[in-house]
């Protein structure tokens, strides 16, 4: 089943075309990955599809619904949720209370109910502590839940980031950069995470310079370059491809 799909997905910052005309789809279930040289647009393209940026043009279309230009929470609530390059924690609360803060996300908290600490206020709080300790469990993680996340090992605050993306209940989930300043065996934790995901039923889509990574645990790549989608396929079919060697080589390939 088709999952998301963009069409004619193009992005201009003044006269800068950062993505143009590109046409892309993830189906579910799948593991697939973004990449392409520095500068091709993958970035922009996760942004485009997760509504921090609004497209020049073109659509995103998400479970069948159009999504173009809705704001990034409101498609988050539909469940297409991403994590970020750079590691972005919350310093003063704990492991297991930054998840539960991501965990808020579907819930519907009234005024009165909050400033009172109703019961339903109550409930709603329970579960979503139940829910982010089962997610940290998930991920190996439950015995740093009392740990604030900058006193974790570098892989583990990675990995919260990843949770806390789980935490909004996504479909689809894009990585972007997951395995950034990993060392060799964070990464391969990182690898077997993903994994994991895909097979408790969400959909990844990755965008990933470690091509060790790529070729590991992808099923399906989408090449950008320049801002325009130059090759798809397999792995071992998107190596081969003449495009994508020059553009990754800057060099013409007989």
């Amino acid at each position: 089943m088709r999952l998301l799909e963009t069409k004619g997905l193009t992005k201009h910052f003044g006269g800068l075309a950062a993505v143009v005309d590109v046409d892309i789809h993830v189906d579910a279930g799948e593991i697939a990955a973004l990449i392409g040289p520095n500068g091709a647009g993958k970035t922009t393209t996760f942004n485009l599809l997760t509504g921090f940026d609004r497209p020049t043009s073109g659509k995103v279309i998400f479970k069948g619904r159009d999504i173009t230009g809705l704001r990034a929470h409101k498609i988050a609530g539909y469940g297409l949720s991403r994590t970020w390059q750079q590691t972005t924690l919350f310093k003063e609360m704990t492991t297991l209370d930054s998840v539960v803060l991501a965990c808020h996300l579907h819930q519907k908290p009234r005024f009165f109910d909050c400033l009172f600490k109703t019961l339903r206020s109550r409930q709603d709080d329970a579960a979503a502590v139940e829910q982010a300790e089962e997610i940290l469990e998930f991920l190996g993680m439950d015995s740093y839940k009392n740990e604030l996340p900058y006193n974790l090992p570098y892989g583990f605050q990675r990995i919260l980031g990843v949770g806390m993306t789980m935490a909004t209940k996504p479909e689809l989930m894009l990585l972007d950069e997951a395995v950034t300043g990993m060392n060799p065996a964070e990464a391969v934790m990182m690898m077997d995470t993903i994994r994991k995901i895909r097979d408790r039923g969400i959909t990844i889509l990755v965008v990933e310079h470690n091509m060790k990574v790529v070729m590991g645990i992808c099923e399906r790549i989408i090449v950008l370059d320049f801002g325009r989608k130059i090759a798809e396929g397999k792995p071992a079919e998107v190596t081969k491809n003449k495009d994508v060697i020059e553009a990754y080589l800057g060099a013409n390939v007989e």
